[in-house]
């Protein structure tokens, strides 16, 4: 045992004094390496900063939801995935006020919130801006967690008797008002006049959409004296039980056939949605992408490992004198092959640990970048991610550094001797 470990020592000084006498192809080829498996861990932490980040923006929609949008029938699963229905060139207009009233009665839902959304010019003053709108129901603050700011949300007896009334977000009220207090004040949406009653609190951004840049007017009023129609967009409702939500899902979907007159499933014009299934699909994509990633990275590690044992091949060739003079005095064939094994397995570990530390930065500056554009990033490097770095780069050195080591191994003493 001490005696191998005593060949294994001494060749691993042999291999380093080797690399130390070519410094420039060492550099280089561990270079190579380091920029391969920083990739690695760049591709893992994103992986799993964006995971966070996903996580963390379905949270903004708050917990215990259910979503119900249109979609068109036989096309796609949602409308999101069918294009929205509009950019077929297709609106659906069948999701009625009704439907809400409808699906509050299940004994599983608490609040229920309808919207449709537009882009108008809003004015205040000299103020002129063009603004998103979003019509929601009076209970929408119960089902997104909304908070307000400055004044109140609109009451359901506003909405019934469609009043002229809104909720600025919180960029909309910087932007029209800076710090002055808007509540009670008056903006104009096509030339009408349009209440002030509140102002949300600052909430951030959501899927790379900023929830401060909305101005909110009741469902109804928006519906009648903005757009001119009478459907809704989409709904959200929150669950009493988050944990009934698959039977909540196939509830509503029976309420909405019901509703609806359909009963072939594949006529459905609508689809009902958990965070949990948005969360699952989100985390599949974000999985798939990071897979796809890695496995590019992979291959420009075996490129880069094709290049080592070319170097090696080189560096066997440039050593053949030096090879023959080992063996004349005693080195045995395992002992070659050990050296340049080890000269292999050094550079390309050395480029490991080099590109672990060099990925961890580059990690940090994205979550830097992330964080400075307001996402909630989270900075992390799994241990699994530093084992495969170090694990691959070890694979790498042995199976492209076999070839060259056994070429060595196998080198005639007196052949060698003669060539130089």
């Amino acid at each position: 045992m001490l005696c191998a470990m005593n060949k294994i020592f001494s060749s691993t000084i042999l291999a380093f004094k080797a690399l130390l006498l070519q410094k420039s192809r060492s550099i280089l080829t561990i270079l190579a390496i380091s920029i391969g498996i920083s990739a690695v861990i760049v591709v893992f932490a994103a992986g799993r900063g964006l995971d966070g980040l996903i996580k963390g923006q379905l949270d903004t929609f708050g917990t215990g939801i259910i979503e119900l949008e249109t979609k068109v029938p036989n096309v796609g699963k949602t409308s999101s995935e069918n294009g929205q229905g509009q950019a077929l060139g297709i609106v659906i207009t069948t999701f009625k006020n009704k439907d809400l009233e409808a699906i509050k009665k299940h004994q599983n839902i608490t609040h229920i919130y309808g919207a449709v959304m537009g882009q108008e010019v809003v004015t205040y003053q000299d103020v002129e801006k063009k603004v998103f709108l979003q019509g929601v129901s009076y209970e929408a603050p119960e089902v997104d967690s909304t908070q307000i700011d400055q004044g109140r949300f609109f009451t359901k007896d506003e909405e019934e008797s469609l009043q002229q009334v809104v909720v600025l977000g919180y960029s909309v009220w910087q932007k029209f008002f800076g710090d002055e207090d808007p509540v009670g004040k008056s903006i104009s949406i096509k030339g009408n006049k349009y209440k002030v009653v509140g102002v949300a609190a600052e909430r951030g951004s959501a899927f790379f959409m900023n929830l401060d840049d909305n101005l909110y007017l009741p469902l109804k009023t928006m519906q009648k004296r903005v757009l001119g129609i009478d459907y809704i967009s989409f709904a959200v409702a929150k669950m009493k039980d988050s944990s009934l939500s698959k039977q909540t899902q196939e509830d509503l979907t029976f309420i909405m056939r019901e509703e609806h007159n359909i009963t072939d499933p594949n006529k459905d014009d609508f689809a009902v949605n958990t965070m949990d299934e948005a969360q699952s699909m989100l985390g599949n994509i974000v999985g798939t992408v990071t897979i796809l990633l890695v496995t590019l990275v992979c291959i420009s590690l075996v490129v880069g490992g094709i290049g080592i044992m070319n170097i090696m091949y080189v560096s066997v060739a440039e050593r053949t004198f030096e090879i023959g003079l080992r063996k004349a005095v005693g080195a045995k064939r395992k002992d070659i092959l050990w050296q340049f094994l080890t000269e292999a397995v050094i550079v390309t570990l050395s480029g490991g640990v080099t590109g672990i530390v060099l990925g961890a930065i580059l990690a940090y500056l994205i979550m830097l970048v992330a964080v400075a554009y307001g996402f909630a990033w989270t900075y992390s490097i799994s241990l699994m991610s530093i084992v495969v770095a170090v694990g691959f780069s070890v694979v790498i050195g042995l199976i492209f550094g076999i070839y060259p080591a056994k070429k060595a191994a196998n080198l005639d003493p007196i052949v060698a001797l003669r060539k130089d």
